[in-house]
Parts: structure tokens; sequence; C-alpha cells
């Protein structure tokens, strides 16, 4: 009987083997692979002059740095563990051209810019920093100082970002100085070991007043998401010169209580007059290492018949719309000659600076004002996962890039660019009443992203085209807060959030510029709102009404066009063209900004200069090509003389009637930490952006050309002419995927020589 079961259990098995493979076989000839490429050319065709705006390529990078090395008079060091008292080659990027001759160059057939290199030099040996134009490229030649030509100043050595080579010698002079003569205290307090270490994290500026180097450097267990693992301890160092031997700690900070030294907290430990920390055990909350098996996989976005864009060097065709493309090492994301139906909308759209204002009653956040573009926004954009960070479908593009590093480094799939289908109607109509029909388009939009993790915080930035001639430019905020260790008045700053983790109250704001060209450079800023007015009815003139009417006005110089945030503006904002419409409106483009900032630093308070910006919810300005960035490198280490304060920008108060106009715009959010924070925290509702919006620009909207428009009639649902969604079925295929790489940790610093 055994022996007749099992026959029959072999026998059954044996049929569903075979039949699973007759359905794999019959299903997968059944089931066309989708079309990697388009079955349709692109509407246009990619123009190669959009190299002018071209990140450096590798070769050009190494040009560059061997060139710098040539010159023996400059001493420079390129080696990533150089010395502060050395001459380090810090910075080789892009150097943007001058406007009018890129547009002499795309508009008029006229000659190619010189190609050129920043490069950021500071000088250990002689106490100040030097930007130099290295030109031309490839194969560069000459070299000339332009510090003073781009800021109008000479640069201090202090303001200089702290390198790699500085860490090195830092974290050697922490365990020297802290961690050897307080071991019997760290492994009490904090269970530090050789198999547990803790880690430092550090406020910025680094100091109150320009010249300083002095930081206050916080410990978190060495875990994952160590931001939100705070131990209670301290530092607070003077790395003020350049000969790390006269480094010293100048105050300590463990469990609330301030001591003048190392030797102080020590000696009071011993003696039993400082209220410990108990040693707890290390508990891990902050991994984000999956809880719960995956069950089934998630929704994939698929283009049946191909990709409807086009990728070609640092330039994308997509629909109507052409765009070149770059990342800066330190300013991040930004795109050049934005075109719509072949006529130029932006000049420039791109990422700015990216600051953060904490509260505290511990020194580690409680002075601290993150400006990032000081570090490298662009700097910190590594690898995308596919199907997580990006469709995985996407197109993805590598970056190179120079900074604090001893040779170009390169970031696999560090930009992805996809077409989004944002599962919603862009437009549509059901006719009820009568002419029955039913007429809309789905919205689908090209999207160009990249994600920069930035310490704790990965920002997410997202440039979108739309089919109605907007685009919109935003960001997204995830990763860790940045947490401090609980102490007496500390709620006064956050909420707790984990065992002795108080989540800091603290500010987002971004900065973008937006450089429009609404129907050529002369534009002018004008703005639009409603009032209600009493009136009296036409055909009942006895009887009065109160009816919105349109308030429209044209503002004329730089410092009535500077919008401060908090303060009443209108809620419409236009950059114009003296071209009119088919109706006779003047074209324009509408600035829609949504932002949940919190309040802007008082300008009463000294590093304030360094965020000028942030005062403003729009400024409006007259372009110039010495106005290049609303912030600078520099800005976190001397915010106190910064070498860029935006504020200066609309002194001179010009005039911008019929002018050559930049919007810098800025949005963000307040985020108070809450417990959903832990692990980290999400991208739902947390970030803002603006969206440059056609206003009269066009003579009706121009998605109504997009072949993606679906009509149907009574008698006419199932035709294939007016709705494409009718023969679906018929065009389905199975996408072919490229199989999961991933190389985003050989770009992550190491803090070794």
């Amino acid at each position: 009987m055994n022996s007749l079961v099992k026959w029959c259990v072999g026998l059954l098995v044996l049929v569903s083997v075979l039949l699973n493979l007759v359905l794999i076989v019959v299903y997968s000839r059944g089931t066309p692979t989708c079309s990697a490429r388009s079955k349709h050319e692109p509407r246009g065709k990619h123009d190669k002059r959009s190299g002018v705006f071209a990140d450096l390529s590798r070769d050009e990078y190494a040009q560059v740095q061997e060139y710098m090395l040539r010159q023996k008079d400059l001493n420079i060091s390129t080696r990533q563990g150089t010395r502060p008292d050395e001459n380090f080659l810090f910075l080789i990027d892009l150097r943007v051209p001058r406007k009018a001759e890129v547009l002499e160059y795309l508009d008029a057939r006229g000659p190619a810019p010189r190609r050129e290199a920043t490069v950021v030099v500071f000088y250990g040996t002689k106490g100040y920093i030097k930007e130099y134009a290295v030109g031309p490229l490839p194969n560069p030649n000459s070299h000339r100082d332009v510090t003073r030509e781009r800021y109008g100043t000479e640069l201090p050595l202090s303001a200089r970002t702290v390198t790699v080579g500085e860490y090195i010698i830092l974290f050697k002079f922490l365990e020297e100085n802290v961690f050897q003569p307080l071991s019997h205290l760290m492994l009490e307090s904090f269970g530090r070991d050789h198999k547990h270490e803790l880690n430092a994290f550090e406020q910025m500026p680094r100091g109150t007043r320009a010249g300083e180097r002095k930081t206050w450097i916080s410990f978190f267990r060495d875990l994952s998401g160590m931001y939100i693992q705070p131990v209670g301890f301290e530092v607070l160092v003077n790395h003020q010169s350049i000969n790390s031997s006269q480094w010293r700690v100048e105050r300590v900070l463990y469990n609330g209580q301030y001591f003048a030294s190392v030797d102080a907290l020590r000696d009071a430990y011993s003696a039993g007059t400082v209220k410990k920390i108990v040693k707890a055990p290390w508990k891990d909350y902050g991994s984000l290492k999956p809880r719960t098996k995956s069950l089934q996989l998630g929704p994939q976005l698929v283009s049946p018949e191909g990709a409807r864009y086009s990728v070609s060097h640092n330039h994308v065709l997509y629909m109507d719309w052409s765009f070149a493309f770059g990342l800066s090492s330190l300013t991040g994301m930004r795109v050049f000659d934005v075109r719509f139906r072949n006529e130029r909308i932006l000049y420039e759209l791109s990422v700015q600076e990216a600051m953060s204002v904490y509260g505290s009653v511990t020194p580690g956040l409680g002075m601290t004002k993150f400006l990032d573009s000081s570090i490298g926004i662009g700097r910190f954009a590594h690898e995308l996962v596919r199907g997580v960070d990006c469709p995985y479908e996407a197109t993805y593009v590598d970056t190179y890039r120079y900074i604090d590093v001893s040779q170009p480094m390169r970031f696999r799939n560090s930009i992805c660019i996809f077409e989004l289908y944002l599962g919603q109607p862009l437009r549509r109509h059901f006719a009820d009443f009568f002419h029955n029909s039913y007429g809309g388009m789905a919205n689908s939009a090209l999207v160009f992203r990249t994600i920069t993790a930035i310490g704790n915080y990965d920002y997410m930035w997202d440039f979108i085209f739309y089919q109605t001639g907007a685009v919109e430019a935003k960001v997204h905020a995830t990763g860790y807060i940045s947490s401090s260790f609980l102490v007496p008045g500390n709620l006064k700053h956050g909420h707790q959030v984990a065992p002795n983790v108080l989540g800091n109250i603290h500010t987002h704001f971004i900065n973008f510029k937006v450089d429009l060209d609404v129907a050529g450079v002369k534009n002018m800023f004008q703005t639009k709102d409603m009032e209600y007015k009493n009136i009296s009815l036409p055909w009942i003139p006895e009887h009065h009404a109160m009816v919105p009417h349109l308030v429209e006005k044209t503002v004329h110089t730089e410092q009535e066009a500077a919008l401060r945030h908090g303060s009443k503006t209108p809620r419409y904002l236009h950059i114009s063209s003296n071209q009119t419409n088919r109706w006779g409106h003047p074209r324009s483009y509408r600035l829609q900004v949504y932002s949940f900032a919190g309040d802007h630093l008082p300008e009463s308070q000294p590093e304030e200069r360094s965020m000028s910006w942030a005062r403003y919810k729009v400024s409006i300005t007259k372009h110039k090509d010495q106005e290049q960035t609303s912030s600078s490198l520099y800005s976190q280490n001397n915010m106190w003389s910064p070498a860029v304060d935006f504020s200066t920008f609309i002194q001179d108060n010009e005039n911008i009637l019929n002018q050559d106009l930049v919007a810098w715009v800025t949005a963000g959010f307040l985020h108070i930490p809450h417990a959903e924070d832990i692990p980290n925290t999400v991208t739902v509702g947390n970030g803002g952006g603006v969206l440059l919006r056609p206003h009269n620009y066009f003579n009706e909207d121009p998605s109504i050309d997009s072949p993606d428009s679906v009509y149907l009639g009574p008698g006419s649902e199932s035709s294939c002419d007016t709705n494409r969604m009718a023969c679906l079925a018929q065009e389905t295929c199975a996408p072919e995927m490229e199989p999961f790489t991933y190389h985003g940790f050989e770009g992550v610093m190491k803090f070794e020589d």
C-alpha cells in the first residue's frame, strides 16, 4: 500500500512539473518582450552644443590635476591625507561660461565659449584660499587667479572645509586626548571597548566669530543610524592652528554637566562628584534591515513600446522638451537651456543651497546651522538603487567628481531619468448633460532625479517636466534626524523619540536659482491677486454687491521684488515678456512656491549674513555673471564674514523692467521630530519646491496636442483610434529587466591616507 501511495504521489509531481513547463513555454511564446527602444523617433534632435554645460569628464579632471601639479611654484599636494599646514588641491569643477557667450554660441552660431575648470587650493603654507580658472579644456595650458574677481575679497584659510586629511588628524587627537585618558569612564558609562566604538558628529559653524575653528563634537554609538544613538558626551576642540600639536580640548560636557578639561572630568568622575551615566545595553533600533519577509513584489513601471525619451551625453529629449544637465559637486543638480517646442523657457534651473538651523540645550546642536553646499551637495550623490530610489527601468547616468580626493572619482548610476505616470488624469471631462462624451489625458511627465546623502539627511531632488509646458523643482527629505542626549530642559527643543534621545527641532530651507527667459531675455516681474469691490449691479443699479476683481502690478526694482517670508505677498508671481499671446496678454511663466518653512534666523544674529537668501520666499534680481550662486563653499566656516552675502545682490536696487531676470526661490519645512521619525524620516509631507507654470504663454493648453489624449463617444468606446487604452490587452509584453547591480559603496568617504 505504501509503495502504491508513493508511486501515485511521484506521478502527480511529475505531471505537475511537465504541466508547468508547458505553461511557461506557451506563455513565453505568447508574451513578447517589451521593446527597450522606442518605436518612434523623438520629436527633436540632440544638440551637441549642449556640451558647453557638460560636467568635466574623467580625462579633463585628470588633465587639470596634472597641469596644476606641473606648476612647481604653487607647491600643491593632491594626497587625500594632506595636512592643514600644506597646500592642498581640494576641488576641480566646471567653470560655467558667461551667459552672453553661451547664448551667442547657441542662438547666433557664434564661437564656442572657452571651456575651463574652477580649481580651489587651500594654501596651508600661506594662510589663504585661492580659486583659479584653468583652461582651455581639453589639454589646459594656463591658469589665472579669479578669487577677487569672483568674491571681491581674499579668502582666509579659516574659511576652508574640513578635509579628510584634517579629519584623520582630528580623530587621532580625540583618541589620544579624550578616549585614552577617559578609558575607564568610556567603558563604565558607554560600554566603549575593542568591540564597541563611539563615532563623532560635529556642530557647525566652528566657533562664534570670524577666524575661529572651535568645534563641538558629540559622540554616538557605532550602530546603524548612529545619529539617533547619542551617549551624552561632547567636547569642544580648538583646532584653529594649522599645527595640530597646538590643538586642545577647551570644554567637556558629560550628562548635562560642563567641565573645563578632560582631566577635570576624569578627576570628578573618580571622586564620585559627578552624576554618572549608567551604561545601557546597545540596542540597534536605528537599523533599516527588513523586519518582515517580502511576500509579494510591488508595482513596477513598464513602458510597453520602449522609452519615450532619449538621452545623449548630457542632453535629454522628451516629447516637446529638451534640456542639458549637469551635477555640480558643490550645489548639486542643475539643468540648462530648457526648451519647450524648441523655444527656450529656462536658461538655468539649479539647486543652490540647503540650510538647517537647530535648537537644543546641549552645544552639539544648540548653535548648529548647517549650510550643505560648503560640504558639497552634489559630492554625496551616490549610486541610486534600482526599483527603490528610481523605477527599475529608468535610465541611469554615471557622474565624475573631484572634491577632497587624490584622483577623479566615478559615481555609477548617480542620476536617473524616467517617465512617470502619476496615477491621475492631467485633465478630463465627462459630459453628462449635453453632447455626451469623455475626453481626458493621463498625466505622464519626465523626472530628472538625484539623491544626496549628506551626513544624516538624504535629500531627493526632482526636476519634473510636464506636457503642459510646466516645470517643477522640488525636494523631499528622508534619512536620520539629528538628535541629542536627553538632559533637563531639552524638551523645550523637541520630543523624546528613543531611550534618552531627543529629536531636536530644526528648519529646512532650500534655495533654487530660476533663470527664466520668457520669449527672450528682456523680461519683467509682475504680480496678480484679487480684491473684493463693492459695485453697483448694471442690471439692478440700486443694488450693490461685493465682487472679486483682478489686481495687477508691474514691479520695477530689486528691493521691491524681494518678497520676505511671512509678509503678505501677491498670490500670483510672474516673469513676463513684452510679447503677447493671441488674446493680447503678456506671455509669462508663473512662480508657484509651495513651502511649510519655519521662521528664518533673525537678522540680528551675526551668522545670518551667510544665509540671507532665506529671508525671501522669492527675490528677483537682474542677471549678473558675478552673482552666480546665492551661497558659497566658504559660507559654513566663515559665516560672520561670508564670501557671498545674497543681501548684497539687491542692495544696489537696480531697475528690473525689461531686463534679464533671475528668480531666487526658497522653500522648505519646519521639522519637529516625533516618534515616527524613528528609525527614518519619511519623504511624505517633508519637502517643498516651486512649480513654473505657463500663464498666457500659449494660446491654449499645449497638452491638447499630446498623443496621450483619449476621447470616447457613444458607440466608439472601443475604438483604438482615439483610445489606446482599448487596445492595451493586445499590446501586453513582458519587461526585459537589467540584472540588479550596486556599486554605491565604492565612493564613500574613507578617513585614511
